[in-house]
């Protein structure tokens, strides 16, 4: 079978999504099955800014920060990665020559999540549970979806909104999306893009980037960084765990063939 690459772009501002999708037309010449999973956050906030819903981020107890995700931020998050991110980004890979097909989690029952029926909040050094958040835990991706359409050779352009098992939509983090679908596609490298050069030990300073984590050393490295970085890199992890050969994360603003230079070694590389 042809080498499968699962691509996360970053949703924080500077990605750049015209070089991301020219490198996948390269790929796609080379025979490669691509699935590309997009976040959105940046372009969710500026539009819960413009209707007066702006928006309100929570951390765990474990140090991980998420988006406080309410009905109303729910119905502002669809639109903004769901309705506006996900047809662009169809619309740049057809301009390409690339047969490009968007959905969602909800579509198919692509990404099933469990609900989580209340979360814990730190507040001023205290812990507040929190009940109406539409966020879940995935438990299961739809292959037969995808791998119907990779072998249809369409590029599937994937939104990381699941369904519930009460067939409600639910915000989960993409790049634990994105790791949960090169697992269960089994596939040989899993990317994650984002704005910066990778893991720096030293952050920001582009000179401390690390360029190799080998699996034991994970733990080290969840411990040195902080904030969204927590996920990509407990991503990784679970990625590997699922049986993908190797994550990168690496730099998606460049303006210079950013997927190609990851896969030649420019950021961040997880191995088992």
């Amino acid at each position: 079978m042809s080498e499968t690459i699962v691509i996360k772009l970053g949703g924080a501002e500077g990605v750049q999504f015209e070089p991301i999708c020219k490198d996948v037309a390269a790929l796609i010449e080379q025979g490669k099955r691509v699935v590309l999973v997009h976040g959105g956050s940046n372009e969710a906030n500026l539009l819960g800014e413009a209707v007066g819903s702006p928006p309100k981020f929570i951390t765990s107890p474990s140090g991980y920060t998420s988006r406080y995700t309410n009905l109303e931020t729910m119905e502002i998050f669809c639109m903004a990665l769901n309705g506006k991110i996900n047809t662009f980004l169809v619309q740049a890979l057809q301009k390409m020559g690339i047969n490009a097909f968007g959905l969602c989690g909800l579509d198919g029952r692509l990404i099933q999540a469990k609900r989580k029926g209340a979360i814990k909040s730190i507040e001023n050094g205290k812990i507040r549970l929190i009940r109406d958040d539409y966020t879940g835990k995935i438990d299961n991706i739809n292959t037969d979806i995808l791998n119907t359409l990779l072998d249809m050779n369409y590029v599937p352009v994937v939104a990381p909104i699941a369904i519930s098992h009460e067939s409600d939509a639910l915000n989960v983090d993409a790049d634990r999306a994105a790791a949960m679908i090169a697992a269960a596609l089994q596939a040989d490298q899993l990317l994650l893009l984002t704005a910066v050069p990778g893991i720096m030990k030293n952050f920001p300073d582009p000179s401390s980037l690390i360029e190799k984590v080998a699996y034991v050393e994970i733990e080290n490295v969840l411990n040195l960084v902080e904030g969204r970085m927590k996920k990509k890199v407990l991503g990784a992890q679970e990625a590997l765990d699922g049986g993908v050969g190797q994550v990168i994360i690496a730099d998606g603003s460049t303006l210079d063939a950013p997927v190609i230079n990851a896969i030649a070694g420019h950021g961040t590389s997880f191995t088992k």
